[in-house]
């Protein structure tokens, strides 16, 4: 039977007289890639950080692996869930393998434990320890440099990983790239949750092993893609479907 991973139960949000999340319901099994899909205000990044205790729900009840969010401790919970977001938010002044191993020396590891896994992680994403680890952020270019930012969150090699709309900042072959990388890392990473932040209709349809599709904080889909793609729920999906159609006619329009 698969394990539930993260719950959301009737989950509400408030930003003063604000209510952004009204009334959250989801289940996100161990294993699973989730993307979380809206535009922009409909609640998805609000819903993540709610997952790492960086937000607090403003009623209803958070589970991670069964135990209820608000009863662990937020610094432990974080040291192991990892976390990538578009600014990256690398150290300038320090070198690529000291900002992969800032986590564990928080978690006091040992030098030869960490320059073990600094190199397993660099290898990873694909960057050559040797050319790299003795560089700065400086010298990478942006889509090396979130390369460093999802080796840095793996580092504890955490259960659960979320990344907040990690490639929004780079070029689209750059992205593109990524977004094979991506894939490739969660699955040679065994059980290991990934939730994904976007924007992108493609990214999210390409990424997921199931989609959330947010609008006004509510989840108008929670599907594969193949069945979002088939069998959109709401208008609102639909909607976003004729996006994706839209540029595909104006391909096949250049073709003619």
């Amino acid at each position: 039977m698969t394990k539930a991973a993260i719950q959301f139960k009737h989950v509400q949000k408030r930003f003063g007289d604000d209510l952004v999340i009204p009334d959250l319901s989801f289940t996100i099994s161990q294993g699973e890639f989730i993307t979380i899909l809206g535009t922009s205000g409909s609640g998805k990044t609000t819903t993540l950080k709610m997952v790492n205790g960086l937000l607090q729900p403003s009623a209803g009840e958070i589970t991670i692996d069964g135990r209820p969010l608000s009863e662990l401790d937020l610094v432990q919970l974080r040291r192991h869930m990892g976390y990538v977001v578009q600014q990256i938010g690398l150290f300038p002044h320090m070198t690529i393998a000291q900002n992969i191993a800032v986590v564990a020396q928080l978690l006091h590891w040992n030098k030869e434990q960490t320059s073990q896994r600094v190199r397993e992680l660099l290898q990873l994403v694909q960057l050559n320890p040797r050319e790299y680890a003795t560089r700065y952020p400086s010298q990478l270019s942006g889509g090396q440099q979130q390369r460093v930012g999802v080796a840095r969150a793996l580092v504890a090699n955490p259960p659960y990983v979320l990344f907040d709309e990690p490639f929004g900042a780079l070029d689209a072959l750059t992205r593109e790239e990524l977004q094979h990388e991506i894939k490739r890392i969660h699955e040679s990473l065994a059980d290991k949750t990934f939730m994904f932040v976007t924007h992108d209709i493609n990214e999210a349809l390409y990424l997921g092993s199931r989609v959330m599709v947010m609008h006004e904080g509510r989840i108008e889909q929670f599907a594969t893609p193949a069945e979002i793609v088939r069998q959109p729920a709401t208008p609102f999906v639909k909607k976003l479907l004729g996006t994706v159609r839209q540029n595909q006619e104006l391909w096949g329009q250049q073709d003619d």
